[in-house]
């Protein structure tokens, strides 16, 4: 069950930290704290967390760093805590695989409806160990999406996704041929308007190729770059 989550606060303020346990625990979330940039990393990398909040500013390493070097090897749900007047960072954040971000300050209620957002998202491992009978299930050669499972296959073998660049896949995957200019991409995927660089797109472009190529280069040249416009998803010809 969505309840049973378990997720990392990461913030170094003990009283932010305190008040999104308790926020969090009443939705009968299992919580664990980290202080720093560097203890955050030891967790994230030892434990398999099925959402991360992350803030941006830590002493040690920074939400930036800390996240680049988790998506080294995770693909957990990530969400980051930023201040006003971070706007940089943020994009930032983005490009580095930062699946959401809220502002400080920030509304306690706000970060508990976002969270159950983005675990309804996630990929998580439950997900991926249950057979579904469904037939919301797109096929192409060489790669499967089952969207109510959120599990994609290229080849045959499972590719380990974030909550983002799987959805940036569906949604090119669900209209094949059609083409998508970065700022409609940006809209629709991120889910509002996002007043910030469109290198965020390619960003993800670009990471969700280089996982599918690892296993399948047929189903990662699927993803194709219409040059000036944006982006498409062109069934392979067999």
């Amino acid at each position: 069950m969505e309840n049973e989550a378990k997720i990392l606060v990461v913030d170094d303020e003990e009283r932010i930290r305190k008040l999104l346990r308790m926020y969090l625990e009443r939705e009968n979330y299992e919580i664990t704290e980290a202080e720093n940039g560097e203890i955050a990393l030891e967790k994230g990398m030892e434990e398999d967390f099925d959402l991360i909040l992350l803030d941006l500013m830590l002493p040690e390493m920074d939400g930036i760093e800390v996240c680049e070097k988790l998506r080294e090897k995770k693909a957990t749900p990530i969400i980051m805590l930023t201040a006003k007047g971070e706007e940089a960072n943020r994009v930032q954040g983005f490009e580095v695989g930062t699946d959401d971000y809220i502002t400080k300050p920030f509304s306690p209620r706000e970060v508990v409806l976002r969270v159950k957002a983005l675990l309804r998202r996630s990929s998580t491992t439950k997900f991926l160990q249950t057979e579904t009978t469904t037939k919301n299930v797109i096929v192409y050669p060489h790669l499967t999406i089952d969207h109510d499972a959120h599990r994609v296959l290229a080849d045959d073998e499972i590719i380990n996704l974030t909550p983002k660049e799987y959805e940036l896949l569906y949604y090119l995957a669900k209209a094949p041929d059609k083409v998508f200019s970065r700022e409609e991409l940006l809209k629709d995927v991120w889910n509002y308007e996002f007043f910030g660089d469109l290198r965020t797109v390619d960003t993800h472009v670009k990471r969700l190729r280089e996982k599918l190529n690892r296993v399948s280069p047929e189903a990662a040249a699927m993803i194709s770059t219409v040059w000036g416009v944006g982006y498409k998803f062109e069934a392979v010809k067999e």
